[in-house]
């Protein structure tokens, strides 16, 4: 299993933070600016906006901000005109790397993204190089402490979950992602509280990692990449145990 979950649920604790909330926030509208330019200001029809509206609730995100992304993206109001670009790569120790960006400067986010590969021990690579290795998945993750494993498995495939994969402290529930939302929201109803939810680019297989100074290598530029302000999700095939995960984070 990947320990993509794992990170991306330490993540989350580290960026509780008030300092990074701001930055999150920023993150989330453009992700729902974008999906509403793309299908539509109704979530109903438009399953990308639903699941960046749930990601965004998730987050605490303020309701009138969560309006204000739509109207900028289907045009009511001003805004910048952001485009997706997905990027490409090898980090250190050959993990694969995917770069969700959404951008209003192609070339400005190209150079910096490919100077960041570089400067922690990778290489960005040509469109399509690593994303055979990934698939689109909604992904759903519950903290193993209070969970019947048996239970969820019947519940998730009932809801109409795809696969329900454990991994050392945490279950992922997978499905389509076009069902992602409906998935969520009835495991919720009954009774599952997930850690987090999002649209992943998911690893088909993985890269394990024991060594915290192996480990440190990659965490430090999937990191740098994820902090870049045109970024707004790293996907990766690393598996490192969650007892280094925890003595890096």
């Amino acid at each position: 299993m990947s320990g993509h979950s794992k990170w991306s649920t330490i993540k989350r604790k580290k960026s509780a933070e008030d300092a990074k909330r701001g930055k999150i926030f920023s993150r989330l509208a453009k992700e729902i600016m974008v999906a509403a330019r793309l299908g539509g200001g109704d979530p109903d029809g438009n399953p990308r906006l639903r699941a960046a509206i749930a990601a965004a609730k998730m987050e605490n995100m303020p309701k009138e901000n969560i309006l204000r992304a739509i109207r900028k993206g289907t045009g009511e109001s001003g805004g910048s005109d952001y485009e997706e670009v997905i990027y490409e790569g090898y980090g250190p120790e050959g993990v694969a790397i995917m770069v969700q960006s959404l951008t209003d400067n192609k070339n400005r986010t190209v150079a910096d993204i490919r100077h960041l590969f570089a400067k922690y021990g990778g290489s960005l690579g040509e469109p399509g190089c690593v994303a055979w290795m990934f698939e689109k998945k909604g992904v759903i993750v519950f903290d193993k402490a209070g969970i019947d494993e048996d239970k969820l498995l019947e519940a998730a495939l009932e809801c109409g979950a795809e696969d329900v994969q454990p991994t050392e402290s945490q279950y992922e529930v997978l499905t389509d992602p076009a069902r992602f939302v409906e998935v969520k929201e009835a495991l919720e109803a009954r009774g599952f509280t997930p850690v987090f939810a999002e649209l992943q680019l998911h690893p088909k297989t993985t890269v394990r990692i024991e060594e915290e100074a192996r480990a440190q290598r990659v965490l430090k530029l999937v990191e740098a990449l994820e902090d870049h302000d045109d970024v707004n999700n790293v996907f990766a095939n690393f598996d490192i145990p969650d007892r280094v995960l925890e003595a890096l984070s």
